[in-house]
């Protein structure tokens, strides 16, 4: 007997319309969390360190105090970590702590153009909400500023519907941040700073993906950083799930400072017109003060001079005098085209604090070991309006000297941007493009088609700028303009050069030991010659033996 068709009732406008309803920013990254870098467990222990490093050394470095910071993971389950990390900045006043750590999208980095870590407003919030949805706990945070008597203990969580923090716990605390710097007694603590603490859901595996190495690229690329760390993993990685006792304390690990000079501090910038599209010329003439056009352009724009905006508004048939508002909605198109047809000074780079070829050296000295080092700092330049400025590093080992680099594997490529390391999406980055478009052929390394070079040798590359364009959310591999990849590869190509003279100076002084020793193999032989056609005595031959070596010594043998 054939089943009775299910009958269902035809939707109407009306029923339609009572299902639908807003979404909060939180209930989507909610569910696409894979968006902002925590689709996996061992994804997600990266990122909450990343994020919450990240905005340590912001905070930090806009306070002018050198920066401190540790990270303290403890594994309290098979798949549960707690993640701690605390920093010596100027501490978060009590009122804006539940919003900065549980409500996504809340910052006050994003509507300025100047070069951060951090632009968002999603990171550190997002990695409590992970914590949240994967244990059910809430963030901790403790944090002191500086003169304040009491340090504040708050635990909030996020409510996920509305986006907007929830406080579990509020209280007064003596606390105060305190670091342990291995092969030291003594603790050091500080008057101010933050402690973030998260309990989520993780993996913590070794390798070219994990904290460790995140960690140490980030000293590498903030040589003024200095950085505790520290894992304690439950015996065999295996812990009980009922099991509460905690596992014993590893020793720290310090990557100590090379350099004890904070970075340039970068100014804010307005937006340059040519970097300007046409939706957001129109909200900016909706929402500007001015009450002429003219003044708008010169105002609300960089490099805008007053004769530039004359002669905009010339070009697009327009009284500089008119109200900016009528012109938003009649009118923007012709003033859009108009701005992109006259030439304008390239924006200010003042925004951008470069690392400079000096500390990427001493970044790079202080963590890989190698022979060579060269770092190339190119002149800022524009994409799309934004200013940016590319830097490269180059460190090179001799064969067999660094057992982390291989003679017959690829080279490594530290990719970073705003001074933070990218690991993740290296296939999908203009900077790994720009490095296996390079002929390092003509260099002296080997190099497959299409593939990266191969040889004993790290390079990292930095891109600063006011808004890097990534790729996703989750901020792992910058985007492919034509411009950003220009400036890498000419950084890249002057690196190289100064690569193929060290190792052709390295080639010669090899030839010339070669031949030295072929010269110093027959000395004895030549010497023993003289003393039987001159019937020397073997004191008389050893001293022949001894000035034919010094004479070798002082000779210069080139190819």
């Amino acid at each position: 007997m054939a089943k009775k068709r299910k009958t269902t009732t035809a939707e109407t406008a009306e029923s339609m319309a009572k299902r639908q309803r807003e979404i909060s920013v939180s209930e989507f990254f909610l569910k696409n969390r894979h968006l902002l870098g925590f689709d996996s467990p061992r994804k997600a222990l990266l990122t909450t360190v990343k994020e919450a490093v990240d905005n340590s050394l912001d905070a930090c470095e806009e306070a002018g105090i050198l920066p401190e910071i540790s990270v303290d993971l403890r594994q309290i389950s098979e798949k549960r970590f707690r993640v701690s990390i605390t920093d010596n900045g100027p501490g978060v006043v009590r009122a804006q702590i539940p919003k900065i750590f549980a409500k996504l999208l809340y910052g006050s980095k994003f509507h300025r153009l100047k070069m951060s870590r951090g632009q968002q407003g999603i990171g550190i919030s997002a990695a409590g909400m992970y914590g949240q949805l994967t244990t059910g706990q809430s963030t901790r945070i403790d944090s002191k500023t500086k003169g304040q008597k009491h340090a504040h203990r708050i635990a909030v969580q996020i409510d996920t519907k509305a986006n907007k923090p929830v406080i579990l716990a509020d209280d007064e605390e003596e606390w105060r941040p305190t670091f342990y710097p291995n092969g030291k007694v003594k603790p050091v603590t500080y008057t101010h700073g933050t402690c973030v603490t998260i309990e989520m859901e993780a993996a913590y595996i070794r390798g070219r993906l994990s904290v460790d190495e995140y960690l140490k690229q980030c000293a590498i690329v903030n040589p003024h950083l200095q950085l505790h760390y520290r894992v304690n993993l439950a015996k065999n990685g295996k812990a009980d799930e009922a099991d509460t006792s905690q596992p014993a304390d590893e020793p720290w690990q310090t990557f100590e400072r090379a350099v004890r000079v904070l970075p340039e501090p970068s100014g804010e910038i307005k937006p340059h017109p040519h970097g300007v599209e046409l939706g957001l010329l129109v909200q900016m003439l909706k929402d500007t003060h001015a009450r002429t056009l003219k003044s708008a352009l010169t105002q609300d724009f960089s490099r805008v001079s007053d004769r530039a905006a004359q002669q905009i508004c010339a070009q697009a048939g327009l009284n500089p005098r008119a109200n900016p508002t009528r012109i938003a909605h009649q009118e923007s198109e012709s003033l859009f085209r108009a701005i992109n047809e006259i030439k304008l000074l390239r924006p200010p780079t003042d925004c951008l604090s470069p690392i400079s070829e000096e500390q990427i050296m001493a970044g790079l000295k202080k963590e890989i070991q190698a022979d060579f080092y060269t770092a190339v700092t190119r002149p800022p330049t524009v994409y799309r309006g934004n200013p940016f400025q590319v830097e490269v590093g180059l460190a090179y080992a001799k064969p067999g000297e660094n057992k982390d680099l291989g003679a017959e594997e690829p080279i490594r490529v530290m990719r970073f941007a705003n001074r933070v390391p990218l690991l993740y999406m290296g296939g999908g980055c203009a900077i790994t493009r720009a490095v296996g478009q390079v002929n390092w052929k003509a260099y002296g390394l080997t190099q497959p088609r299409g593939s990266l070079p191969v040889g004993p040798m790290v390079i990292m590359a930095h891109m600063a700028s006011v808004w890097v364009p990534f790729t996703s959310e989750s901020k792992e591999a910058v985007a492919h303009y034509p411009e950003i990849i220009r400036e890498l590869t000419f950084a890249l190509q002057e690196c190289g050069r100064r690569l193929s003279v060290y190792l052709n100076r390295r080639k010669r002084a090899a030839e010339a030991e070669r031949k030295r020793s072929y010269i110093e193999l027959y000395i004895p032989h030549l010497a023993l010659g003289l003393k039987d056609i001159m019937d020397l005595s073997n004191r008389e031959e050893q001293k022949i033996v001894t000035k034919l070596r010094k004479m070798l010594e002082k000779t210069h043998l080139d190819v």
